[in-house]
């Protein structure tokens, strides 16, 4: 770190005073926003007692009832979140890492759910502190998982987006069981600064001053540890204890943010990376007892700006439905996207460890390989039997005779297209799981991950909310956006070649885009739809018809033999960069082929039961352990695995409430995250 002089200390400060001077000046233009005509003119009249006395006590109800209160949650939230993120980056000297990237912000969002859900009514301080412990718990993991704040940059955003899936998938499964309970919660989960007064935001003060001032405190130490560990050990600072007050301090911060006005996505990534921009320009504020105030400020003017810009471009009663949080989600995915394709693949050694597989013998992998038909075949007959309505193996018979009851049969007949919309869908899942942690050579990646079941998601739901299509249409336009997705992850990533580490990376950011704007397209829908397509987001087979299954059949019968003939050209692609080479394969063009059929196959499986996470990522990583890494025998031992998950996991959450349901997405996630966070605990090393 080189010290700074006066000036350059001056120019920090200047820098601090502009950047505090265009929060007043945003914030005025902000107070205009709304439904009812308030100009700036107007505005500056009544601050200034200049107002007609009629006109200035509706002036004063309007702003003192929606806009003030909005403007200081906004205010305070971005200071938080901007300062927050910047600490996490700088312990963990890593650009990409923020609240929602360490999955701060999703564990807080599921602790608070988790209150509402069961009923419980606790103050403002005890849920920020309910917010606290989930927050924390979520970091913790996240780090414990990745191997520590300084483990690559690949490895911690796939640790912190998986553990943020699986806990989005447990707050999803607590909106659906406790519709009732969580009314509202959805949307104020994607960050709503609508505030009832002041409040909130004025006792949040206190708490986000205190953590602040306690950042500031160890702000030089912050200066000396971005030396690295060792020079910072031997300059006589505490790197553990540093570390770990810093990140309390941010979780935090995040925690009392997220209480006020719900989890605002990246907004503690995208003002760090802002903040350390401008100090290119002027030095001074990378000293973080600038950097973390100037974060803040830029946070503040990253809230105002998206949810001021949102209510001028929509118009106020456009904007009513729609968080701030989908804005900034968006400002996020771009950064996430700018900042992997600045990154310089690190190269094989920055890939998590592959898993142990040695030779398996013939005869163990005809035995493996009966085994999982024999359990898949047992969990297609349980999904035929269970339910709210549990059958008997007999009244199977009976059906397939045609000689059931009308009850059995039309139970039967409900069923049957449902568990083969699982088994197909977990089939090809699984595949295009293979296929994506072959190309990329990372076990932890997916299709889900990679933001490939995003993109269809959002092909399917623009169908449903704005087209008003058929079956036929969903099933195009998810192909359609699903494959588009992958062709604008492989046009950003590409530089001068296909770099698996940036293509993870820029995979990641353009999924958080694509949930985004679904999360738009919902929200903006008729409000009686929406627990029905965030059922179906969640991973569904209710209602299928064997017009759903049949698109993801035909899918399987064509690209699996296609696959199966590439299988050596996958085997060493699986290697390294060079070995294809060597022996003569287009790995460019070889790579690009069979990412393709990955991205149809996971975006027709979307259509058949909706977005389901963590099958792509478990069934090739246990298909690897049991049968080897040859990719002849990989590929059918995974499609029983996901056959078999997504199959069980569909007939467990239509019989364990019933006659509730829960979606077979959100059973996955249980039955998937505890394996993924075992396998990155594993591979830590």
């Amino acid at each position: 770190m080189r010290p700074q002089g006066a000036g350059g200390l001056l120019a920090g400060l200047g820098t601090l005073l502009v950047l505090l001077a265009a929060v007043v000046l945003v914030g005025l233009w902000h107070l205009t926003q709304g439904t009812s005509d308030l100009g700036v003119a107007e505005l500056l009249g009544h601050l200034v007692g200049a107002s007609e006395e009629d006109r200035s006590v509706g002036v004063t109800e309007v702003l003192l009832a929606s806009r003030a209160p909005r403007l200081a949650a906004g205010i305070a939230v971005g200071i938080a979140l901007g300062a927050a993120g910047a600490m996490l980056q700088s312990v963990s000297r890593n650009a990409l890492a923020s609240p929602d990237t360490l999955a701060v912000t999703a564990g807080s969002y599921f602790g608070l759910t988790l209150v509402a859900a069961f009923g419980l009514s606790v103050p403002l301080w005890a849920s920020g502190g309910v917010a606290f412990v989930g927050g924390l718990l979520a970091a913790g993991l996240v780090l414990a998982i990745a191997g520590g704040a300084g483990s690559s940059t690949t490895r911690l955003i796939l640790a912190g987006s998986a553990v943020a899936m699986a806990l989005q998938a447990g707050t999803s499964m607590l909106l659906i069981l406790f519709e009732a309970e969580t009314t509202g919660l959805y949307a104020w989960g994607s960050g709503s600064l609508t505030q009832l007064n002041l409040d909130a935001s004025l006792r949040a003060l206190p708490v986000i001053g205190l953590g602040l001032l306690a950042a500031l405190v160890l702000s030089r130490r912050l200066d000396v540890l971005g030396l690295g560990d060792d020079a910072a050990a031997s300059l006589g600072v505490p790197v553990t204890s540093t570390r770990a007050v810093v990140v309390l301090c941010a979780v935090l911060l995040t925690a009392v943010s997220v209480t006020v006005a719900g989890p605002l996505a990246f907004v503690g990534l995208g003002a760090p990376v802002l903040a350390r921009l401008l100090g290119s320009m002027v030095g001074a504020v990378h000293r973080h007892v600038l950097l973390i105030p100037v974060s803040g400020l830029l946070g503040a003017l990253i809230v105002l700006l998206a949810d001021a810009g949102m209510r001028a471009l929509l118009t106020p009663q456009g904007a009513a439905a729609i968080p701030t949080g989908i804005p900034t989600a968006l400002l996020g995915a771009v950064m996430i996207v700018v900042l992997a394709r600045r990154l310089r693949d690190s190269g094989p050694t920055a890939q998590p460890p592959q898993a142990r597989v040695g030779l398996r013998s013939r005869r163990r992998v005809l035995i493996v390989v009966v085994v999982l038909g024999a359990l898949l075949v047992a969990v297609v007959v349980l999904g035929l039997l269970a339910g709210s309505l549990w059958l008997r193996t007999g009244d199977l018979l009976l059906w397939l005779r045609g000689g059931a009851p009308d009850l059995i049969a039309r139970a039967l007949t409900d069923r049957v297209p449902r568990v083969g919309a699982a088994v197909l869908a977990g089939a090809a899942l699984a595949l295009a799981g293979t296929v994506v942690q072959t190309t990329v050579r990372n076990p932890l990646a997916e299709p889900g991950l990679l933001g490939i079941t995003a993109g269809a998601g959002l092909g399917a739901a623009t169908v449903v909310t704005m087209l008003d299509g058929g079956r036929a249409a969903m099933i195009l336009c998810a192909v359609l956006v699903g494959v588009g997705t992958f062709v604008l992850i492989t046009v950003l990533s590409w530089r001068g070649g296909l770099a698996p580490e940036r293509f993870v990376l820029v995979g990641i950011g353009t999924g958080y885009g694509m949930s985004a704007l679904t999360t738009f397209l919902l929200l903006s829908a008729n409000p009686f739809d929406t627990p029905a397509i965030l059922t179906w987001l969640s991973g569904t087979t209710y209602g299928r018809g064997l017009d759903d299954v049949l698109p993801v059949l035909i899918a399987l019968l064509l690209i699996v033999p296609l696959l199966l003939v590439q299988h050596r050209e996958l085997d060493l692609l699986a290697i390294d960069e060079d070995t294809p080479r060597v022996l003569g394969v287009r790995l460019q063009r070889t790579r690009l082929a069979v990412m393709g059929l990955a991205a149809v196959l996971a975006s027709i499986s979307v259509v058949a039961v909706g977005v389901v996470g963590f099958v792509g990522l478990v069934a090739p990583h246990l298909a690897r352990a049991l049968v080897g890494g040859r990719h002849l025998r990989t590929i059918p031992v995974a499609m029983l695995l996901g056959g078999t998950l997504v199959g069980l996991a569909d007939a467990l959450g239509r019989s364990l409430i019933a006659p509730a349901q829960i979606p077979a997405g959100l059973m996955v996630a249980v039955l998937g995250a505890p394996y993924f966070v075992w396998l990155l605990w594993r591979s830590r090393a």
